[in-house]
């Protein structure tokens, strides 16, 4: 894919991921005085205390931030996210003036929190920003690679939501949007790390050679030995490493309890699984 062509698209999904965000705060959260945290959750505060239009309150809070993220970043990174900011306020002072889709705070801050963590995802899988806790927590992922965008995006909004709560004055407000926040770093996560999980299969027995060609040829999955050493014991032996999938967990565990009845099985989460067959 051609640089031009990769840009192109990843403005299209900033544009498309400022939208969505756009339809959970507009019709969702701020209706029901939600806070979605980051300079929406600041703007929310100054539309009801100042009516200040909260489109304008986010584009005017975010000038010196993009001129950090242009130091940082580069320009390519800031002209996506200024389209972003620019379309989340454009999308947020139009959905407005609908009605709301619902007035139950509960309600608003399940469906509010999800669908903006979507379009917060979305946008972040285009490398770009509508500015706010997002431009910051990808700063912030120049400086430290490691670093999870949604704990920055989380920690962020927290502070945000307790400054509503003393602006405002209503915690259970507060509870509420600590929910929503709390799914849309959730549903950043699911986007970025997915939700299958692969399984990730140890086991230890004196019979390694032998259950390993087992699983190879009634589960179809590969196993890796590795050599270990038992501290108790004092006795070497070989560790079988097996990724699979949920559905052949039973399998595995099938075969090494038939062959060895005594062998010692730890199972767990694999977050990320890449090469052959996976």
């Amino acid at each position: 894919m051609s640089k031009k062509r990769k840009f192109t698209i990843e403005i299209l999904g900033t544009i498309i991921g400022a939208g969505i965000m756009a339809i959970g705060i507009s019709l969702f959260l701020l209706p029901n005085q939600l806070s979605s945290g980051g300079v929406s959750g600041i703007a929310t505060i100054a539309y009801y205390i100042f009516n200040f239009p909260m489109g304008v309150v986010i584009a005017s809070i975010n000038i010196p931030l993009f001129l950090w993220a242009f130091y940082k970043l580069g320009k390519g990174f800031v002209l996506k996210s200024i389209i972003g900011t620019i379309s989340l306020s454009v999308f947020i002072d139009v959905l407005d003036t609908l009605k709301p889709l619902t007035q139950d705070k509960f309600l608003a801050c399940i469906y509010g929190g999800i669908i903006t963590g979507l379009g917060s995802a979305i946008i972040l899988k285009a490398h770009s920003s509508t500015g706010g806790s997002e431009l910051i927590s990808n700063i912030l992922k120049k400086y430290q690679p490691n670093i999870r965008m949604s704990y920055v995006i989380m920690i962020f909004d927290i502070i945000v939501v307790s400054l509503n709560i003393i602006f405002l004055k209503k915690i259970e407000i507060g509870l509420y949007s600590a929910i929503a926040i709390y799914l849309m770093g959730k549903i950043i996560d699911i986007v970025f790390e997915g939700i299958y999980f692969t399984k990730l299969i140890i086991i230890v027995s004196d019979k390694s050679e032998e259950i390993s060609k087992e699983i190879g040829n009634v589960v179809r999955r590969g196993t890796t030995g590795l050599y270990g050493k038992g501290m108790y014991t004092n006795s070497e032996k070989l560790v079988l490493m097996c990724a699979a999938s949920r559905g052949d967990v039973s399998k595995v565990k099938y075969v090494a309890r038939r062959i060895d009845p005594k062998s010692f099985i730890v199972i767990t989460n694999s977050r990320e699984v890449v090469g052959l067959g996976f």
